[in-house]
């Protein structure tokens, strides 16, 4: 079992006639994604890479039965695209989009909060690479090649280190559950904590890998959570122990600010939580094989 898309998930573009819709649509279709159309106002009516376009979510839902979206349209217009998916229904929205203002972003979680949670759409991102179920489905901007099927589980802000640790698991013949990307913004749909509840609750992942960085206090709620309510296994990896503390590191959301935001906090943290430490990058794959040998010893 997959988290939040397989093989089957009827999956829309948002910003699907774009150059970059275009490319990561194609690769997505070629991948086996089960795309069935894409929305670019103004464009409804027409076909795109062979699939219907609409000018709206809500008629694309009405017409294709979608139930996952990705986003790629720009910045100024991204938080109105994810209402609007909201809106019609939609079951699970990746936002790819980069630089969508923190205010927008806190105008979309105050938006989607009218909704009960059981109906309430699940958003990952923005600014994050996407999900990938390997061997079933690609909602993302990932190489998809570098991920083999298995039960692991990966959760992270960082997209290339999430595809650096699949890489190093794929080497070591150790596959993956579900990766889920969730972003580097300060503001975005999805924590660790919330992805690490659908991993627990997953029966076809043994362990999960979570990749954090400097800023914010996610992690360490993640570790809180995970230390109280699950039962498998979890390995974290905390880029940032060199950044100094006031300088923003790459991800908007990277910046220490407070007390337990800074890489070498979140690491004593987490092994307070019981969480397995990953020391350097290069480690996070034999730490999942250390983890997941001594699980299976037990």
């Amino acid at each position: 079992m997959a988290i939040f898309i397989n093989e089957n998930t009827p999956i829309l573009i948002q910003g699907f006639t774009g150059r970059i819709g275009t490319f990561h649509a194609q690769e997505m279709i070629d991948y086996g994604s089960n795309v069935v159309g894409g929305v670019t106002p103004g464009k409804g009516g027409s076909t795109h890479l062979g699939r219907p376009v609409f000018n709206t979510v809500k008629g694309a839902v009405q017409e294709t039965g979608a139930e996952a979206s990705i986003v790629f349209v720009p910045p100024p217009f991204a938080a109105d695209a994810i209402m609007e998916a909201a809106d019609a229904g939609i079951k699970y929205c990746v936002c790819i989009t980069d630089g969508i203002p923190s205010q927008d972003m806190i105008r979309v979680k105050r938006y989607m909060r009218r909704y009960k949670k059981v109906n309430r759409m699940v958003l990952t991102g923005p600014n994050c690479a996407g999900t990938i179920s390997p061997g079933r489905a690609m909602l993302g901007i990932m190489p998809g090649h570098i991920y083999m099927p298995g039960r692991v589980g990966i959760v992270g802000r960082s997209g290339t280190l999430g595809y650096e640790a699949a890489a190093q698991l794929k080497d070591l013949g150790i596959g993956v559950s579900t990766s889920v990307g969730i972003g580097g913004d300060p503001i975005n749909g999805s924590s660790h904590r919330d992805i690490l509840e659908y991993f627990e609750n997953d029966p076809e992942t043994d362990a999960v890998l979570m990749i954090g960085e400097i800023g914010g206090p996610q992690e360490a709620e993640a570790g809180q959570w995970a230390q109280a309510n699950m039962k498998k296994p979890v390995v974290a990896y905390i880029a940032g122990l060199s950044a100094p503390k006031g300088r923003r590191m790459g991800h908007a959301g990277a910046i220490v600010s407070a007390f337990g935001e800074s890489a070498a906090e979140k690491v004593e943290l987490l092994k307070g939580c019981g969480v397995t430490i990953a020391a350097t990058p290069s480690e996070m794959g034999a730490t999942i094989a250390k983890v997941l040998q001594a699980r299976k010893a037990a």
